[in-house]
C-alpha cells in the first residue's frame, strides 16, 4: 500500500466524473435547446451507454492480453477528446449521432481498466476503494454546481466548452496512471464464460442491469423534467450535487464496515430503496421536500450500490479475467441496461408522461431485487 498512487488514481476520477457532472444534468437541455425531439434526445443521450455494450469489452480484452492497462487509458483518453471535438463542427442529429458515437466508444473504455487497475493496486485492501473513489464524485459536485449556476446567467451553449475543459484534465491525469502488477497465480485460471454461466453471478449481472435500467430516464431527462416543473438550473445543480455529496458520505463511511458485511446484501438493499426513490420521482416531483428526500436516497442506488457491485464483479472475475470482468459488468449494466433505459424514456415520455416512466423504472429495479435475491445464499458464500 505504501507504492499506491492516489492521487494520480483520484485524480483521474475527479475528472471522469466532473465529466459526468457536466454531461448527465445538462447535456439533454443543450440538445433541447437545438431543438431535437424527446426521441432524438433520447437516442443521443443513449450513445453514451450503447458503447459500453461492447467498447468496454473490447478495451479489456486488449488491456489483459497485452498487460498494458495504462497505454490502453491513455490511448482511450485522449481519443475520446479528439471526437469530442467534433461538436463544434455542426449540430445536425446525423453529424452530433456520429460525434457522441465515436466519442463514447473511447470514453466508456477507460473507468473499466482504471477500475480494474485500482482494484489491482489495493490487494487485499479493496475496502478502501470507497476512499479513491470518493473523489470522483467531490468532481461532479463541483461541476454540477459550478455549471448549474453558470447556465443560469449564461446560455447553454456553452456547456460543449465547460466539457472540452474537462476531458483535457482526463487526459492530462491518464497520462500519469502507472500499471499495476497483475497476479495471476492466485487461482487457477477459469475461461470467463465458465463463471458468467454461474447461477449466482447470472443473478448479478441481470440485478445489475435492471439497477441501469431504471436509472436511465434519471441520467436522460430528470433535469428536463424538474425544470419543466419550475425548477431554476441552479436548483437542479443543487438537486444533483445533494445526491452525490450523500454518496460520498457512503464512499467515506461504508469502507470501515465493508470487511465485516455482506457486500450481496447491501446490493439487494440498495436495488429495494431504489423502488421507493423512483416512486418518490414519480410521483412527487412538484414536492421539494419529497425530491431532497429522494436526492438522498442516491446514496444508496449509486454509492453503497457501486461498491458493492465492483466488489462483487472483482471477487468473482479474477486474475488474467479482471479487466474483462469489469468491462463485461460496464457493458451489460451501464451499456445495455442504460441504454434500454434511456431508449424506452425516449419512445413514451411525450405519450405517458414522467409519471408513468419512472414508474417503470421502479419496477425494473423491484425484479432486480428479485433476482439477487433468489441467489443470496450463493452471493454470500465464500469462493474457493
Amino acid at each position: 500500500m505504501a507504492n499506491l498512487p492516489y492521487w494520480r488514481l483520484s485524480g483521474f476520477y475527479f475528472f471522469y466524473f466532473a465529466f459526468v457532472g457536466a454531461m448527465s444534468p445538462y447535456w439533454g437541455l443543450y440538445l433541447q435547446s437545438l431543438s431535437f425531439s424527446a426521441w432524438q434526445i433520447g437516442v443521443l443521450m443513449s450513445l453514451l451507454q450503447v458503447t459500453r455494450i461492447f467498447s468496454p469489452n473490447i478495451w479489456g480484452w486488449l488491456a489483459d492480453k497485452t498487460g498494458k492497462r495504462a497505454a490502453m487509458v491513455r490511448l482511450t483518453a485522449w481519443l475520446s477528446l479528439l471526437c469530442f471535438a467534433g461538436v463544434f463542427f455542426g449540430s445536425q442529429f446525423a453529424w452530433l449521432f456520429v460525434v457522441m458515437a465515436t466519442m463514447s466508444f473511447f470514453w466508456s473504455a477507460s473507468l473499466p481498466l482504471v477500475e480494474a487497475t485500482t482494484m489491482s493496486h489495493l490487494g487485499s485492501h479493496t475496502h478502501r476503494y470507497g476512499q479513491i473513489r470518493l473523489w470522483g464524485s467531490i468532481g461532479f459536485v463541483i461541476a454540477v454546481l459550478g455549471l448549474g449556476y453558470w447556465l443560469n446567467f449564461r446560455p447553454v451553449g456553452d456547456l460543449p466548452w465547460a466539457i472540452l475543459a474537462i476531458m483535457v484534465g482526463i487526459g492530462w491525469l491518464a497520462s500519469y496512471i502507472p500499471d499495476a502488477k497483475i497476479n495471476t497465480q492466485t487461482r487457477v485460471h477459469v475461461d470467463i464464460w465458465h463463471v458468467v454461466r454461474r447461477p449466482e453471478v447470472m443473478s448479478l449481472l441481470l440485478g445489475c442491469f435492471l439497477m441501469a435500467v431504471a436509472h436511465g430516464p434519471y441520467y436522460a431527462f430528470y433535469s428536463i423534467d424538474l425544470v419543466a416543473h419550475g425548477y431554476s438550473k441552479s436548483a437542479v445543480g443543487w438537486l444533483w450535487a445533494l445526491g452525490v455529496i450523500a454518496e460520498i458520505a457512503v464512499f467515506m463511511w461504508l469502507p470501515r464496515w465493508l470487511p465485516n458485511v455482506s457486500m450481496a446484501r447491501i446490493l439487494l438493499t440498495t436495488l429495494l430503496i431504489a423502488v421507493l426513490r423512483f416512486i418518490i420521482i414519480a410521483w412527487g416531483i412538484d414536492y421539494l421536500g419529497w425530491i431532497i428526500f429522494a436526492q438522498i436516497l442516491h446514496a444508496a442506488t449509486f454509492g453503497a450500490y457501486h461498491l458493492s457491485a465492483v466488489a462483487l464483479i472483482h471477487r468473482y472475475f479474477h486474475g488474467r479475467n479482471q479487466a474483462r470482468g469489469q468491462g463485461l459488468y460496464n457493458s451489460v449494466t451501464y451499456g445495455a441496461g442504460g441504454t434500454l433505459g434511456g431508449l424506452y424514456a425516449g419512445a413514451v415520455w411525450d405519450s405517458w408522461g414522467a409519471v408513468w416512466v419512472f414508474s417503470i423504472a421502479a419496477a425494473c429495479a423491484a425484479v432486480g431485487a428479485i433476482l439477487v435475491a433468489s441467489q443470496l445464499s450463493k452471493l454470500e458464500a465464500k469462493m474457493c
